[in-house]
């Protein structure tokens, strides 16, 4: 028999949903710019670099980047965004009581382009449908009770 989440966390997850849905897609977003930035440093051999005497933004060699290096900087924001967004997989997951599978699933989101944006809709639809099918059922219980209450 499959867990179920408990009634007392029901209120936290579409909040802990709303957070792994933010986190997901800034995440893909950040792991798309990390893959531009290696197709640029690897196959073209350029770096992003900002304010330097190129301008404002500019691509130059790789290696000869005099100023802010944007390169690096999408590195660094993604590597410590996937530790938030891990968060937010870890906090839904735990929440719905859901196998460990699926938490590997969700945290590959933010490692394989595109796969966050993927994930994050049909995890998404997953817990909105838990959550009416819930509400349903326990509707249904609550008139239950009152009929025989009031019988």
């Amino acid at each position: 028999m499959a867990l179920e989440p408990r009634a007392s966390d029901l209120p936290k997850i579409p909040g802990a949903l709303k957070f792994y849905q933010v986190a997901s897609i800034i995440t893909g977003v950040l792991l798309l710019a990390l893959c531009l930035e290696m197709l640029g440093k690897y196959a073209f051999g350029v770096e992003l670099e900002l304010g330097g005497a190129y301008g404002f933004l500019a691509l130059v060699p790789s290696g000869s980047v005099a100023a802010i290096n944007l390169s690096i900087g999408v590195l660094v924001v993604h590597g410590w965004f996937y530790v938030v967004y891990l968060f937010a997989d870890f906090r839904l997951w735990s929440l719905m009581r859901w196998p460990l599978t699926t938490f590997v699933l969700i945290a590959l989101g933010g490692v394989v382009p595109f796969l966050s944006f993927i994930v994050e809709a049909r995890m998404a639809k997953r817990v909105r449908a838990y959550l009416a099918e819930r509400q349903a059922r326990d509707d249904q219980t609550r008139d239950a009770e009152n009929q025989e209450a009031t019988h």
